[in-house]
């Protein structure tokens, strides 16, 4: 991936390069080219700028974060969608109370049920099934029940040292059973109009309730544009088609790696795959 990102650097560095001399204007510019232009600009000190390498570091960070997390989400979305049609002709009702075919961010965060959709499907099927953090000093952890040790002892605290690597599963605590309820596995948008207590109790989540964002001060600072661009997304697809499986829900599991990407089981070797029949949609009947 490093050496496609560097080919990108170097191919809108030089588109960018004619207009590095003016000053820095922003609009209309995709991301990579915003931060280049303003790199490259001569209004910007040099102490300030970033090298080459730093650059190019950035593209892996907008592909992963910016771009698979919210198109694997859409996709997990409509996968869910398509297996519960009642599900989605009450989200797709809800839809067409908006008036406007380009809904602004205010309208698209006013439609409740979308946003049941969204979190369900965030909680069901979260994009990163997984994250590491490496323990910058020594520490003990309470534990909300004791555990007992290979040798019969009970302890009620877990200790971590300083640089060790603590694994943490974004999707088991998602669908723990002890939280959710017992039909914590299943998609079910409907349980977010009363949330159990006990997902209202966990603290430090970006986005209430969920782990999806992870928590503190080192949760994904892009969580509100994710959830907005995938509410836009939605939007326009369930307004514009009916959405049913193609293959068997047993035939879709989920890939392996850092991003949760939906694969077809009977030919894994497609890479993440979702195969879907999409009919037009009769507007007369909303």
């Amino acid at each position: 991936m490093l050496s496609i990102a560097s080919q990108i650097v170097s191919d809108s560095k030089r588109d960018i390069f004619p207009q590095a001399e003016k000053s820095f204007d922003s609009s209309k510019r995709d991301l990579l080219s915003v931060l280049l232009k303003a790199n490259m600009s001569t209004s910007v000190p040099a102490h300030q700028r970033m090298s080459d390498a730093e650059l190019i570091a950035q593209i892996p960070t907008f592909v992963l974060a910016g771009h698979e997390t919210t198109s694997n989400s859409t996709s997990w979305a409509l996968h869910s969608l398509s297996l519960h049609p009642a599900t989605q002709r009450k989200l797709r009702a809800e839809l067409f109370t908006l008036s406007s075919e380009n809904p602004t961010m205010e309208e698209l965060n006013s439609l409740p049920y979308l946003e049941c959709v969204v979190r369900e499907t965030l909680r069901v099927h979260g994009p990163v099934a997984f994250m590491d953090r490496i323990a910058t000093q020594d520490d003990v952890l309470p534990l909300s029940r004791p555990y007992i040790d290979k040798a019969g002892k009970s302890h009620d605290t877990f200790p971590i040292r300083k640089g060790q690597i603590i694994h943490m599963s974004i999707l088991a605590f998602n669908r723990d059973t002890e939280i959710w309820g017992p039909d914590a596995g299943e998609f079910r948008p409907e349980r977010w109009e009363n949330v159990p207590s006990a997902a209202g109790a966990i603290p430090g989540m970006p986005h209430p309730n969920l782990f999806s964002f992870f928590a503190g001060q080192t949760n994904c600072i892009g969580y509100r544009f994710s959830l907005v661009e995938m509410k836009a997304l939605l939007f326009t697809l369930i307004r514009a088609f009916e959405f049913e499986p193609a293959v068997p829900k047993s035939s879709i599991g989920h890939g392996a790696g850092f991003i949760h990407s939906p694969i077809y089981l009977d030919e894994p070797e497609r890479g993440s795959t979702l195969p879907m029949i999409l009919k037009p949609v009769n507007k007369q009947e909303y």
